[in-house]
């Protein structure tokens, strides 16, 4: 059985006049877990087995190439694959920038993940260090490009200058509404590097489309990109909820709904609610928020019951257009510091090798998120105002990097 949709992967696989110029050069293959096929062949796996591919090393990004660490934070260590006898290097261990030895193994980077659609989720951070690598060692990159699952709306502050990190790969916005290959052109225009870069392009993809607005729903399994993405509709949630990252309240790590839920044992989510309909009820459309409790299993509060809000965006409620997740994210923080003002809502914590700046902020890149919620004068139409400007100057710039009409 066929789909409508093929991705990168697929169509090189199904290919050969896509392969040809790979030909006697040494491939590489940047995967994770969700870099599986059609039939849900780890890409590994598939690459290895074409006769006319010369596979000669692997690496893994975040978690690992196989998906093998489940908390943040974690590092994973080079290992050589036991099936296929390649060096597996890590990009998220002793270092984040691939090393000029990982980059002897390789003539030509094949870049197979599956991406967010989140300025802060590592992988496209990653995509950014081998690009400047390449550029560097005369080597050639070829995305095989993926949904973004978020689809094509865009949302956010843009990251202020400075405050790059492995969480903040550029003056991108929160939500940012590229794939994978048209983030890796955008990074190469945006640093102007000169690097010999390919997109083998999906056919049939539709980020418009309902009901998946960027997720072939019903056409393709959803394989976890990193541990705690496990759904759809974390994904379309994650822009906002990732931001719990840098605050004391659970996300649900913990839960089986991570990162689609928000609480602590010490706040009213009844009151939370009601404060954050009363502020910018326009801010809550699209989706609904629903009272609940849970207690984590591991992680923030664990074992300790908290009062909480699931976001829920999968039924016939939900607004693909309409659906703000960061704004909300942002009104709950202020609506928590309105409720309860001395609340320790800020994490002070070493955050993806970041000592020294606080997380909250390198999470939105800037500490404009932050001072609006501490600031008890500060409304929602100011900040609103703020975002709508960066918002709609990424619109505008991105639109040269769209690939997918």
């Amino acid at each position: 059985m066929t789909t409508a949709i093929q991705f990168g992967i697929d169509r090189l696989l199904a290919d050969p006049a896509l392969r040809r110029p790979l030909a006697g050069r040494r491939v590489a293959l940047l995967a994770h877990p969700a870099s599986v096929t059609a039939d849900l062949t780890h890409s590994l796996d598939a690459l290895a087995a074409l006769p006319d591919l010369k596979l000669s090393a692997a690496f893994g990004p975040q978690h690992g190439l196989r998906g093998d660490k489940q908390d943040n934070m974690v590092e994973s260590p080079d290992f050589l694959d036991p099936q296929h006898g390649i060096p597996v290097f890590s990009l998220y261990g002793k270092v984040r920038r691939p090393t000029a030895a990982m980059l002897d193994t390789f003539d030509v980077l094949l870049v197979d993940l599956q991406d967010l659609g989140c300025r802060i989720y590592t992988f496209i951070t990653t995509l950014r260090y081998m690009l400047e690598a390449a550029a560097q060692h005369g080597k050639t990159v070829w995305v095989l490009d993926r949904p973004n699952p978020a689809g094509r709306p865009v949302e956010g502050l843009t990251l202020r200058d400075g405050w790059e990190s492995f969480v903040g790969a550029g003056p991108l916005p929160m939500r940012h509404g590229l794939t994978m290959g048209e983030l890796g052109q955008w990074f190469i225009s945006t640093l102007q590097l000169d690097v010999d870069y390919q997109v083998i392009e999906m056919q049939g993809w539709q980020p418009e489309a309902a009901p998946g607005y960027g997720w072939p729903l019903g056409e393709r399994s959803w394989i976890n990109p990193s541990p705690n993405a496990p759904n759809l509709s974390m994904a379309r949630a994650y822009a906002g909820t990732v931001m719990l990252e840098g605050t004391t309240l659970s996300e649900g790590r913990g839960t089986t709904r991570p990162l689609e839920l928000f609480g602590a044992p010490d706040i009213d989510a009844r009151a939370v609610l009601a404060e954050m309909r009363r502020l910018a009820p326009h801010w809550l459309a699209g989706c609904r928020l629903r009272e609940c409790w849970f207690e984590p299993t591991f992680h923030k509060h664990a074992g300790q019951l908290c009062h909480a809000i699931q976001i829920h965006v999968e039924d016939r409620s939900y607004g693909h257009a309409a659906f703000r997740p960061w704004r909300l994210q942002s009104l709950a923080f202020k609506a928590i510091r309105r409720l309860y003002p001395d609340y320790p809502l800020w994490r002070d914590f070493a955050y993806e090798y970041e000592h020294d700046r606080l997380a909250i902020d390198l999470i939105n890149g800037s500490p404009l998120l932050r001072e609006w919620v501490d600031d008890p004068a500060a409304r929602p139409e100011a900040f609103d105002a703020l975002s709508l400007a960066d918002e709609m100057a990424w619109t505008e710039q991105r639109a040269a990097f769209l690939r997918y009409r």
